[in-house]
């Protein structure tokens, strides 16, 4: 069996520079190629990280995408290219053999994730999607909490937010204001997250019903339609919990959650991006409302939790181990199709969202 999951970089957009570096230390992988429609973008894309972040052997650079796919030394491709783009060449990759990570939000709605996900299964293809915490050690560490009862007591509430201020030049250029290009704007690029964490919180129950709403919109000049600026929902599940998540280009960097028990609730203000440092945390508060004659007291009472693992960048941080589970994956020659479910729920809910926002009624997201 090979021991080292050969990567084609299948664009030179800029989050593949985190993944560059994740592949460079997850030990079981390494960047072969790279390909851009300008054969001298991919040339300066591999010259720049090869400076920062080098690979024994310099990757090749490619001028074509399908000549990527024919690549016969390419086992697994990154796809970062605009959501609308996704659809075809995520296709085009399980019908070359390729195994697929594929950039959030994967597809432009439910019907084409179904296609893309199922031709990964039919070909015999791992997919899954770039949601990195996914793959934190942190999350195991939550979930126990969640779930021993003492801490927490019953899941009744999850709040998340995930926003960013974007500059004068995000609203001119960036593709995320592109409605032909990233049609589902704030509430794909980040939104994804929202309801991924919820989902998870859920062990991957549907809500039962979704209500959306657009609170701003917008679009660059180049852009056929206006995209969601700013978005919230509200979420309800058969269970009894309810949900509710805040994105947003046009508010500054936050992203938190809070899950809300009987007995109290836990808290984490980075669940997409660690801040910087050797350990990940979050909090765990049981306060305490005490009354002592004409005294009425709020007692605060917070526990931290840790766990050893590196923000960013190193062999230990979420993104290095999700690049070596997939990698694992193909190595293994195994499919993971648990993954493609998370990626078809999140898509579900999405697209509920969406059309709540546009109808102005209550969505049940499809059944995956």
């Amino acid at each position: 069996m090979a021991d080292t999951c050969r990567w084609g970089f299948m664009s030179t957009a800029g989050i593949g520079r985190k993944n560059w570096k994740a592949i460079r230390h997850a030990g079981n992988a390494v960047v072969s190629a790279v390909a851009s429609r300008d054969l001298e973008k991919a040339r300066q894309f591999i010259a720049t990280n090869q400076a920062d972040c080098p690979f024994d052997k310099e990757p090749e650079a490619v001028g074509d995408y399908d000549e990527l796919l024919n690549h016969g030394g390419i086992d697994a491709v990154y796809i970062p290219l605009p959501t609308a783009l996704r659809h075809r060449w995520v296709i085009r990759a399980a019908e070359a053999g390729k195994h697929v990570l594929c950039e959030k939000p994967c597809a432009s709605n439910m019907h084409e994730l179904r296609e893309m996900t199922a031709a990964c299964k039919a070909n015999g293809v791992q997919f899954m999607d770039g949601v990195m915490f996914m793959h934190s050690t942190r999350l195991p560490a939550m979930k126990s909490v969640l779930e021993d009862k003492t801490h927490i007591g019953d899941l009744r509430r999850i709040a998340i937010q995930f926003s960013f201020c974007g500059p004068e030049a995000f609203f001119r250029t960036d593709i995320r204001t592109h409605s032909g290009l990233e049609p589902q704007g704030c509430l794909g690029d980040l939104g994804w997250y929202c309801i991924r964490q919820t989902l998870w919180a859920m062990n991957g129950e549907l809500p039962r019903e979704v209500f959306g709403r657009v609170l701003a919109e917008g679009k660059q000049p180049n852009s056929p339609g206006n995209v969601p600026l700013e978005f919230s929902a509200e979420m309800f599940f058969e269970s009894g919990v309810s949900a509710s998540f805040y994105c947003s280009f046009i508010t500054e960097h936050q992203q938190s959650v809070r899950f809300s028990g009987s007995k109290g609730y836990l808290q984490l203000d980075d669940f997409v991006l660690p801040y910087l440092g050797s350990e990940l945390s979050f909090d765990v508060a049981n306060h305490a409302f005490v009354v002592r004659g004409c005294d009425f007291n709020m007692e605060r009472h917070v526990q931290k939790h840790q766990v050893q693992e590196y923000a960013n960048g190193w062999p230990t941080a979420q993104e290095s181990r999700m690049i070596r589970c997939f990698s694992e994956n193909v190595l293994g020659k195994r499919v993971d199709e648990s993954w493609s479910r998370w990626s078809l729920l999140t898509q579900s809910v999405l697209d509920a969202c969406l059309e709540s926002a546009q109808t102005g009624k209550s969505v049940r997201p499809v059944r995956v």
